[in-house]
C-alpha cells in the first residue's frame, strides 16, 4: 500500500452547507460525512494531513463578540480564529477517530493549533479586501467603521461587511511538529482557516495580527514545508472546468502547468471561487508535486487518477 503523504484541504461545504443553520449538530453531521471519505484514504494507505476552512464559523464567533460586547469583552480576530480552529478540529478529531475505529484502523488523530507567519510589510495590510463576519446595511457598516475603526466594503451586491487584510503566508510555524507527528504515524488536523496570522518580531517572538490568511495558500505552504507528495483541494464539484456554465463547458482531467497558464491568462477562473484553488495547486505543482482538485466524495478515486483535475509539471 502507498505510504505517500497527502495534504487534504477541505472546503467550507464539508463543515456547513449553504443556507444551513450554523448550529453544532448540522456542522457535526457534515463533518461526520466528510470523515467517512477521509477514512477511505487512510484505509488505502496514505498518510494524511487535513486542513480546513473556517469562514462561517469565525463569522459566527465575531457576531457573538459584537452582540455580547456590553457584557463580555470582545476578543481580537486572531483569537477568534484560534477559537474556530479549536472547535472545528474537535469535531473532525472526534468524527474521524470514530470512523477509523469503525473500520478497524489503529491510527490516532491529533489536532494542532496552528499559526501562520506573515510579513508586517505585506501590501495586504494597506489594502484590506477579505470580507468577514455578518452583512450590514451601508448605514450600519459606516457607523461601525467610525466607531471601531473597521474598513468596510460592499460585498458582491449582498450587503456591506467588514474587510480585513489577507496577507501571503511566509511559513507555517508548527510545521516541524506536524512532521514529527506524521513520522509517528498520526493523522494531523492543522492550519484551520489558513492558520492564525502572526508576525515575527526582531527578538524572535510572535504577535497575532488582525488578518485572515487564504486557506488554500496556507495549505500549499504547509504541503511544501512537510514535503507532501500530493496536495488535494476538495470542493463541491468533480472537476475544474473551463468556460464554466456555458454551452462549451469542458472538464479538465490531466493538466500541465503550461496548459494551466494559458487558461489563467484567458481569465477562466473566478477570483471569488476557483481562482485561489488554482493558484495554490499551480504553485505546488510547480515545485514538483502533484496537485488535485476534486469533489470530496470522489477523493479516493481522484488519487487513483479516476476523477478530479490533476495538475503536474
Amino acid at each position: 500500500m502507498s505510504k505517500q503523504t497527502v495534504l487534504v484541504a477541505l472546503g467550507g461545504n464539508a463543515i456547513l452547507q449553504p443556507k444551513q443553520e450554523a448550529n453544532f449538530q448540522n456542522q457535526y453531521e457534515n463533518v461526520k460525512t466528510s470523515c467517512q471519505f477521509l477514512a477511505k484514504l487512510v484505509h488505502n494507505g496514505y498518510n494524511i494531513v487535513v486542513t480546513h476552512g473556517n469562514g462561517p464559523q469565525v463569522g459566527t464567533i465575531l457576531r457573538q463578540n459584537e452582540e455580547a460586547s456590553h457584557v463580555v469583552p470582545a476578543m481580537p480576530l486572531d483569537v477568534c480564529s484560534a477559537e474556530s480552529q479549536g472547535f472545528i478540529a474537535y469535531m473532525m478529531q472526534q468524527a474521524l477517530h470514530n470512523e477509523l475505529n469503525r473500520i478497524g484502523s489503529p491510527k490516532h488523530v491529533v489536532s494542532v493549533v496552528t499559526r501562520t507567519e506573515v510579513s508586517a510589510d505585506d501590501p495586504a495590510f494597506a489594502n484590506p479586501d477579505k470580507p468577514i463576519g455578518v452583512f450590514y446595511s451601508e448605514e450600519e457598516a459606516k457607523k461601525l467603521s467610525a466607531e471601531k475603526g473597521w474598513t468596510v466594503a460592499e460585498d458582491a451586491g449582498r450587503g456591506w461587511r467588514r474587510v480585513v487584510p489577507s496577507p501571503t503566508p511566509l511559513s507555517i510555524v508548527e510545521s516541524a511538529s506536524i512532521v514529527d507527528l506524521i513520522n509517528g504515524g498520526h493523522i494531523v488536523i492543522s492550519c484551520g482557516g489558513g492558520g492564525i496570522p502572526v508576525v515575527k518580531k526582531a527578538d524572535g517572538s510572535y504577535q497575532g495580527v488582525e488578518a485572515v490568511v487564504d486557506k488554500d495558500r496556507s495549505g500549499c505552504k504547509l504541503a511544501e514545508q512537510i514535503q507532501a507528495d500530493i496536495f488535494v483541494i476538495l470542493t463541491d464539484v468533480e472537476h475544474v472546468y473551463i468556460n464554466y456554465g456555458k454551452e462549451n463547458q469542458k472538464a479538465l482531467t490531466n493538466v500541465t502547468l503550461e496548459e494551466l497558464e494559458g487558461y489563467i491568462a484567458e481569465g477562466q477562473f473566478s477570483a471569488g471561487s476557483m481562482g485561489p484553488k488554482i493558484e495554490a495547486a499551480y504553485k505546488f505543482a510547480k515545485q514538483g508535486g502533484t496537485a488535485i482538485i476534486c469533489a470530496l466524495n470522489k477523493a479516493d478515486l481522484a488519487l487513483e487518477g479516476k476523477s478530479g483535475t490533476r495538475i503536474t509539471q
